[in-house]
């Protein structure tokens, strides 16, 4: 979802096919995404409770034979579900740190979207995921600082320069996610993770590196308590 490139002689518009498709999901279900976390309870868990059987239906179907990844990657799932609530549901800044991580994992995945495609390059994990590049995840990592940065000017969560640099960590971490579940799918042999949104897949394939990120800011906001490092 992250990363990505096709090969040389292709056209421009032969890189963006599927493009109208993606957008159209994205354009659906962007918003009522926005409005849950806009309006928190009881929406924001309604969205957890629907999407845990779904996330967990889909590992199961990525690691069939492989007891101690199935129930790795489940785990991983749900400690995604839980860091949303639970980074939302704090009483400083919660509903703002949600809307920063989203904002960024889309701008990560528009940046690395556009750029792997257009520059192309060389390929950053050819044996998990052989379309992804390192001019897709500089894209992402740039679209993500900039982001970032504008989020923190709008939602006031801190200095405006900090902030760029968590981007540019968070589009790292979104990448690795990303990876995480393109290595499951490589070793299950399939493209995608279901088939629920037109254009992208499964919700794996969407929200790949959001769990990733969500994890990650949770361990970080469980390590310094009640401040983010950079207010």
């Amino acid at each position: 979802m992250a990363a990505s490139a096709v090969s040389a002689p292709e056209g421009v518009s032969g890189r963006f096919r599927g493009l109208l498709l993606r957008t159209l999901s994205a354009v659906v279900l962007g918003p009522l995404l926005l409005a849950a976390v806009w309006y928190g309870f009881p929406w924001i868990d309604l969205v957890a409770a629907i999407a845990a059987p779904v996330m967990v239906a889909e590992w199961l179907g990525l690691t069939i034979g492989r007891p101690m990844t199935r129930a790795l990657a489940i785990v991983y799932s749900l400690a995604a579900l839980t860091a949303l609530l639970w980074l939302h549901h704090q009483p400083s800044s919660g509903r703002q740190t949600i809307l920063w991580i989203l904002f960024c994992v889309w701008a990560t995945d528009t940046g690395a979207y556009f750029l792997g495609r257009l520059a192309g390059g060389v390929k950053l994990a050819p044996r998990i995921s052989p379309s992804k590049t390192w001019s897709g995840l500089i894209g992402g990592m740039c679209f993500s600082a900039v982001v970032s940065s504008a989020c923190g000017l709008a939602f006031d969560l801190g200095e405006t320069v900090p902030l760029a640099f968590y981007g540019v960590g968070i589009a790292v971490i979104a990448q690795i996610g990303d990876l995480i579940e393109s290595a499951a799918k490589r070793a299950a042999g399939v493209k995608d993770s279901g088939r629920l949104i037109p254009g992208h897949g499964g919700l794996l394939d969407r929200i790949d590196g959001l769990i990733a990120v969500l994890v990650a800011v949770a361990a970080v906001r469980l390590v310094v308590g009640g401040e983010w490092p950079w207010a």
